[in-house]
């Protein structure tokens, strides 16, 4: 069985900056599929500047990173996600944080889990009844 999972922006963020064992674990899952929307290139390439200022490692070294990253994900073009999904995503995410629309929009679109590491993100989804998340560490 291939469970589908939409890996918000801050996950790659994280794994970047801490290189941490706990994220790696998590996209070692097996039976796991992990997707993201295309709009991850432009946050990565957006905060570039600041994801290498806090991770202290040479440049090379955090593009390496990103490159076994983006091997263990499938990119999604936002323009196949249905109107109804983006509609859903904006009504759950607009007073928590629009920036993640998109990987809300995608994961509703695929019935897929969301994973992210935005506490305040999760916890206004689920006030507001979404509770699909990818929960890798338990």
């Amino acid at each position: 069985m291939n469970d589908k999972t939409v890996v918000d922006a801050n996950v790659i963020f994280s794994s970047l900056v801490s290189n941490s064992s706990k994220i790696w674990r998590g996209f070692s899952r097996q039976g796991v599929i992990f997707i993201t929307p295309n709009f991850v290139i432009v946050e990565l390439f957006k905060h570039f500047e600041r994801i290498k200022k806090a991770s202290q490692l040479p440049e090379d070294e955090i593009l390496e990173l990103l490159s076994k990253i983006v091997g263990k994900l499938k990119f999604y073009e936002e323009e196949l996600i249905s109107i109804g999904s983006w509609v859903e995503a904006n009504r759950l995410c607009r007073e928590v944080d629009e920036k993640d629309t998109p990987y809300l929009a995608l994961a509703l679109e695929l019935n897929a889990k969301l994973w992210t590491n935005d506490k305040k993100l999760k916890e206004g989804l689920i006030k507001r009844g979404f509770n699909n998340f990818y929960e890798p560490f338990q």
